[in-house]
């Protein structure tokens, strides 16, 4: 099965007025693997970045990972492919680090007679979108770090246990680092209901927030906020469940997500999320 991607432009200006979007351009913009998922999308030095996992099939051990490029949006290149042997790398998440550099997240997963037997994230950095240093493992046996956001000079991504952990399953902790590198937990994130895909943003008084999908009780996405340093947590639970959840906090304090959203059709979405979430 050949997947393509499609690239959803919106005006911008008119979100920070106000008003609603309105979506100006649909178009595909990669259909060259046989299975193409998991997508991402930066901007650095004047160039658009999308990542996404390329392979035969939605799982097992054959995944790479597609770096195409863009200057405007319209026209796109592929830059490179990463790949490991014996790993099938997933979900490709890219972020800008402060020192101008790409840093791919990426999970890690090793399979034995078609099951999966073991995983652990990896990164890669680049200076120019072309050249990526190799994939290297980090954090722990049986984590999945899923997405990394910036803040200052310290990283911060939400990583989620698995069956192989020693862990409980979909234990969720926030870890921190300051080389992307090296790992270390910060809190346990007393998410319930098998919390997983979490993104995280800051508000400019410093709070972070974060964005949970889970997988059990109501399957409903929560939303968290902490303050500095980040070991308390209070979480609301949404009305609706998403998938591969992400958002972007807005100059006049608004949110906006963009997901999976899951119903009797589920459909990619974006929509305004709540000024103040906890009153």
């Amino acid at each position: 099965m050949r997947l393509s991607f499609i690239i959803i432009l919106a005006i911008a200006t008119t979100v920070v007025a106000g008003a609603s979007p309105s979506a100006v351009d649909v178009k595909k913009i990669w259909d060259a693997g046989e299975h193409n998922a998991f997508t991402d999308l930066a901007y650095c030095k004047d160039m658009w970045y999308c990542v996404f996992r390329e392979a035969a099939g939605h799982v097992k051990g054959d995944g790479g990972v597609r770096i195409i490029t863009s200057p405007d949006g319209d026209s796109w290149t592929s830059r490179a492919l990463l790949q490991e042997t014996g790993v099938d790398l997933r979900d490709p998440k890219i972020c800008v680090t402060p020192d101008d550099k790409l840093m791919i997240t990426m999970g890690g997963s090793y399979y034995r007679d078609g099951k999966l037997v073991g995983r652990r994230p990896r990164v890669s950095f680049s200076t120019d979108g072309r050249a990526w240093s190799n994939p290297t493992p980090v954090c722990r046996d049986g984590d999945w770090l899923w997405r990394v956001t910036w803040h200052g000079d310290t990283a911060y991504g939400a990583s989620y246990s698995g069956p192989v952990a020693d862990r409980p399953e979909w234990a969720l902790t926030l870890m921190r680092s300051k080389d992307g590198l090296d790992w270390q937990p910060v809190t346990e994130m007393a998410a319930s209901g098998k919390p997983n895909e979490t993104t995280l943003r800051f508000r400019p008084d410093g709070v972070m927030l974060a964005l949970i999908r889970r997988e059990e009780e109501s399957r409903n996405a929560f939303f968290g906020e902490s303050k500095p340093p980040y070991t308390e947590w209070r979480f609301n639970e949404l009305n609706c469940r998403i998938g591969g959840p992400n958002f972007i906090l807005l100059p006049d304090g608004n949110m906006w997500a963009g997901g999976r959203l899951y119903g009797e059709t589920s459909k990619t979405a974006l929509g305004p999320q709540f000024r103040r979430p906890f009153g």
